[in-house]
């Protein structure tokens, strides 16, 4: 569904640090540069990028935005939750652990990138 997710950072270098140590716990390579304000991972899904803002001002989180990562088990849940964590990230809400949710049982966890934007990451139980 989709082909690409790109955030704003006001600080590239120590955002890069974040998001290597988390995509690393999903087998994913550290963020390749793209000019002087850019990195882009690529994975077989799609493309995820951290950038400054093009238009010079600063970089915001979006109110009531969540980017979702699927995970293979609720360990790779806490894995990736304890990656972010040691490079500037911040969990939210409850503790990550069981949820339900329109039908389906989760193990999800959320946490805030050093930036403040909103991630999670979920394992769906099989039904």
């Amino acid at each position: 569904m989709y082909s690409h997710v790109i955030l704003g950072s006001n600080n590239i270098e120590i955002a890069k640090k974040f998001y290597d140590a988390v995509f690393a716990t999903m087998g994913y390579e550290a963020g390749a540069k793209d000019g002087d304000s850019r990195y882009i991972y690529f994975t077989p899904d799609g493309v995820f990028g951290i950038t400054q803002p093009v238009d010079g001002k600063a970089a915001t989180c979006g109110n009531g935005s969540t980017i979702g990562f699927s995970m293979p088990n609720p360990e790779a849940v806490d894995k990736w939750l304890k990656a972010g964590v040691e490079n500037g990230g911040k969990i939210i809400e409850d503790a990550p652990g069981e949820r339900s949710t329109a039908g389906m049982k989760l193990y999800v966890g959320y946490i805030r990138d050093p930036d403040g934007n909103k991630l999670c990451a979920v394992h769906i139980f099989p039904s």
